[in-house]
């Protein structure tokens, strides 16, 4: 998929080129299109998204502010070539152009500093349990230590679930000068955990078509859960604030 501007237009050509806030995106449709999976996972996480586009790679970013609640993702695929026996179609999307004096508000987030590193069990098997605690607790907490064990909770005033995940294995990070994250010299044992808004981890789970062959979830002790979902040239970064 290649993108171009297309304004037909004179007065709106002036009036983009003055104020920067509107446009037309005119895209270009080969068989080479990036997977629809990753398309319709992201549509199932949010209605808009900002796209970015550069010569080698596409950005999708869902920008809410994690300190204020909301959940926000980071989506980025290499972009595919057209070649000369390619179908074109062009389809036009209208959208809002960003000035470039908040491009830096859309930046690759930093992984965080997190206590927890686990490999995700089946997602599928994840998106089955999760869909069935939604209807018993509008929160769920994930939990996981650095032996490879996960635990999905729900408390209520009625009813306490716990569901079990073993072997799952801890994914090896390593900084630049060599330490694991604050992970490092922790107990084995020791369980990180985050209180999360239910509703928005079985968005990711039951809109999840990307099929990837790692996914992994950082976890900062009572603070934040990162998932990371890898596929081939496609990765997509999803961050879910702890509850208070």
């Amino acid at each position: 998929m290649r993108f171009r501007a297309k304004i037909v237009d004179l007065a709106c050509l002036n009036h983009f080129s003055q104020t920067g806030v509107h446009g037309v995106i005119t895209a270009v449709i080969s068989s080479s299109l990036p997977p629809a999976g990753i398309i319709n996972t992201i549509a199932k996480l949010a209605k808009t998204c900002i796209l970015r586009l550069t010569v080698c790679k596409l950005y999708f970013i869902l920008s809410d502010k994690v300190a204020n609640g909301g959940a926000s993702m980071w989506c980025e695929l290499s972009q595919p070539s057209l070649s000369s026996s390619s179908r074109v179609v062009t389809h036009d999307i209208p959208v809002g152009v960003i000035p470039r004096r908040m491009w830096n508000d859309f930046r690759e987030p930093s992984v965080p500093d997190f206590d927890v590193s686990i490999y995700l069990p089946v997602l599928k098997t994840m998106k089955s349990v999760v869909e069935r605690m939604k209807n018993l607790s509008n929160f769920i907490v994930i939990e996981a230590n650095l032996s490879g064990e996960m635990n999905l909770k729900i408390e209520t005033d009625l009813v306490s679930v716990t569901t079990h995940f073993k072997d799952l294995g801890n994914p090896p990070w390593a900084s630049e000068d060599g330490c694991q994250s604050s992970a490092q010299g922790r107990d084995l044992e020791s369980m990180a955990e985050a209180c999360i808004d239910i509703k928005k981890l079985q968005q990711l789970l039951a809109g999840q078509q990307v099929n990837p062959t790692k996914a992994l979830c950082n976890i900062v002790h009572k603070r934040i859960i990162h998932f990371i979902l890898l596929h081939e040239e496609v990765s997509l970064q999803y961050f879910i604030p702890a509850i208070a």
